[in-house]
């Protein structure tokens, strides 16, 4: 199902088929430094991880979406919102294949996330997390106007979080 479009892209819910795109995504450097290790190691375990985002759509009314380019259908990424442990609001979330680094994807798609979630979705406080050595995300995040907040740790990390919220501070 189609969520919402940007200029370049159209993201919706996953789907079974999008196993192969997610084993990718899931399994590459960037990922796995940035994000971390979800435990994906082959489509079926992929699909497991597809399984839990369509319970979070159903749970939650929302998720993270898959972002397609509209000039050719390529799937480039995961954007949306996430309900997450430890976290009182939902955070804006993505990751991007490497291939579609550097060209503002990530904040177009995580800029019309924010909007929809704040819209659409009536949510009075959306927060983002992201590594302390991923200064690209935290400039996405910047200039999709969150707030730099300070460390945060997430149930199950072993290490702190950079925070961002839309609160004022």
């Amino acid at each position: 199902m189609r969520i919402l479009e940007t200029e370049r892209l159209t993201l919706s819910e996953l789907t079974a088929d999008d196993a192969p795109f997610i084993l990718e995504l899931l399994m590459s450097r960037g990922f796995r430094e940035n994000i971390g290790d979800r435990g994906v190691r082959d489509v079926e375990s992929a699909g497991g991880y597809i399984e839990r985002a369509r319970a979070g759509y159903a749970a939650n009314g929302f998720g993270l979406w898959r972002c397609d380019l509209k000039s050719t259908g390529e799937a480039a990424g995961l954007c949306g919102l996430v309900k997450r442990d430890g976290l009182e609001h939902p955070d804006v979330g993505y990751a991007f294949l490497e291939r579609f680094w550097g060209g503002g994807l990530a904040t177009e798609a995580a800029a019309a996330c924010l909007a929809y979630g704040r819209e659409t979705l009536k949510l009075p406080v959306i927060v983002a997390i992201t590594t302390p050595a991923n200064v690209g995300s935290q400039a996405v995040l910047r200039k999709i106007g969150l707030r730099d907040a300070g460390l945060v740790r997430i149930p199950g990390n072993d290490h702190d979080s950079s925070f961002f919220t839309t609160e004022e501070l």
